[in-house]
Order: structure tokens, then sequence, then C-alpha cells
């Protein structure tokens, strides 16, 4: 499955309405973002189940400061609607694919317990 472009619209329904969802932020003059680009492209190949979503953070600043980006790359990872993984800098393919296989075998029933607790 190709990435997807996100924007301030449709950010939340692209979260909310998906199961798993990666987002990576990044920026066209960003030289971690650029080696990480082809590592998250794969992905999207190799993982149709996911969706792996983009934001460019120069074109959508509005949404990128409002969800706290100061650093990029940052790669986000939504389980059901949940926000379970948060991280900045470049990760390798290996590492990419362990975060993957972990956000896949979260128990959310756990995550929504926890989430629950800290309302």
């Amino acid at each position: 499955m190709p990435t997807v472009e996100l924007t301030r619209e449709s950010f939340a329904t692209t979260v909310q309405d998906n199961g798993i969802v990666f987002v990576d932020f990044w920026a066209e003059w960003c030289g971690p973002c650029k080696r990480f680009a082809p590592i998250f492209d794969k992905a999207a190949e190799q993982h149709a189940d996911v969706v792996f979503g983009k934001v460019d953070t120069e074109d959508q600043r509005a949404l990128a400061g409002g969800l706290g980006i100061q650093a990029i790359p940052t790669l986000m990872a939504f389980r059901d609607g949940y926000l379970v993984f948060r991280e900045a800098g470049a990760l390798s393919g290996p590492q990419f694919e362990r975060v993957i296989a972990a956000v896949k075998e979260l128990d959310m029933e756990t995550v929504k317990a926890q989430s629950a607790a800290t309302d």
C-alpha cells in the first residue's frame, strides 16, 4: 500500500478510522528524513494491513506544531486511535520492523485500561 499524505484536515480521521497508523513527520530539507523515507516506503509496501502516512512539516506547520513536533524525522504510531509510539530520529530498517511488530502485538485491552486509569 502506498503512503498517504496527511494534512490537518485528514489526520484525525485517518488515525481514528484505521487500526494501525504510522506517521512520518518530515521536511524536504532534512537529510535524516531523506534517508528514512525509503525505509518507510518499503515498510508500507510490505505491511498492507497498516496505514503509513506522511506529514510534510513545512506544509503542515499547524498540524506539526499542534502535535508538539520539535525534531524531524519524528515517527508516531497509533493503534485503535491511541498513540502507542513516538520517537524522534531516523530508524534503520530492522529497527522499524521491530517497532511495527511490537505495535501489532500490543494487547489493546491493557492499553485501553491503562489509558482509562490515567484519565
